[in-house]
């Protein structure tokens, strides 16, 4: 799924140039081109799709060279994750209707691939056994209150998968650190597993509106990009964990530790980042740290870029725009980004 904007990571991050297309861990490589390579260890590479707003179609041909237009699967607009889930699941219908698919954001860091890799071949295989869905739930290390959290029966129904009971979305600190206290809760990952018969059913069950619209459509015939268009603009903008997840009862969840980090906002990149003596760390170049203790600097212009005698701070330079903030205050970033956009004209965003 390669469709979002990353609003989070503004300035660097916009509407024209989302995170996923950005090196924004300063290695060289988009983390679009991470999460390709990644998956090429998993399914051959002509059975990865990627799935991302008609816009960024010719972004995503020069961050993964080599790509065919089959794999490319072009949203006419935004309408979260469940229709972009379900375009996705009938086309894959329509041409492996045994499939077995795994369903991942394209913006993610996974640190330890070969036990990602390991967790990934186990729900696979837990897929042939059971028609049920699969959602990966990271062992949480703090109370988080930018993450989902997921409920589970601790007594798992076979190896490592766990009955989730419950779906809470971003819950207040205390709330966050009384589910971590009772040792039922893990952070929703977002990365899901499924064979392509159960998803299907379970959407026309529990997501029917969104589910017709798909199903009328012949993915080999002419006038293709247009009957797509029709089905986005009848379908509602939902999310697949409130459309569906937190309806179903036949959704398992597998702890996982492999060094996931969803790098949903700036402090979360300051979170993994390797940091100086004082606690800070910095991202491009021109960046001098004079009296500064536990902060970012992510200089993205040419500019030089000079701190002192400041802590906890995130200093962002995207070359026009300088964003200077708390790092306990980065969750508000959207509001004031939606107050820019209408001031603006959404020329900065």
């Amino acid at each position: 799924m390669a469709g979002g904007i990353g609003s989070r990571f503004w300035p660097v991050s916009r509407k024209s140039l989302p995170k996923q297309f950005i090196d924004i861990l300063g290695t060289g490589e988009s983390l679009i081109a991470q999460t390709y390579k990644r998956f090429t260890h998993l399914v051959p590479e002509k059975n990865i799709l990627i799935i991302t707003n008609h816009e960024y179609v010719d972004m995503v041909k020069e961050h993964i060279p080599g790509i065919s237009d089959e794999q490319i699967l072009a949203e006419p607009q935004a309408r979260n994750t469940a229709p972009c889930i379900a375009f996705a699941s009938y086309y894959i219908r329509s041409r492996d209707p045994e499939a077995i698919c795994v369903v991942a954001p394209s913006d993610h860091l996974i640190t330890n691939e070969t036990e990602f890799y390991r967790i990934i071949q186990e729900s696979f295989a837990f897929t042939k056994n059971f028609n049920s869905l699969i959602t990966l739930g990271i062992k949480p290390t703090r109370p988080d209150t930018g993450y989902g959290y997921i409920q589970f029966n601790v007594i798992p129904t076979s190896g490592n998968f766990h009955e989730v009971k419950t779906f809470t979305e971003k819950p207040t600190k205390e709330l966050a650190q009384s589910f971590i206290d009772s040792g039922e809760f893990l952070w929703n990952a977002g990365i899901f597993v499924w064979n392509i018969k159960t998803i299907i059913a379970k959407m026309e069950e529990h997501l029917l509106e969104v589910a017709q619209t798909f199903a009328e459509i012949d993915f080999h015939a002419t006038g293709l990009d247009n009957a797509i268009e029709k089905a986005y603009g009848m379908c509602p903008s939902i999310s697949i964990d409130y459309g569906l997840l937190e309806k179903e009862k036949e959704v398992y969840v597998i702890p996982a530790t492999f060094g996931w980090n969803d790098l949903g906002t700036w402090k979360s990149l300051w979170d993994i980042l390797p940091r100086d003596k004082d606690d800070n760390a910095v991202v491009g170049n021109h960046v001098h740290l004079h009296d500064t203790t536990e902060s970012m600097v992510f200089n993205a212009g040419n500019r030089i870029v000079i701190t002192n005698g400041v802590n906890n701070l995130v200093v962002v330079d995207s070359g026009d725009v300088l964003l200077v903030m708390n790092k306990d205050k980065e969750q508000e970033l959207r509001k004031v980004v939606n107050l820019l956009r209408d001031e603006y004209k959404g020329k900065l965003t």
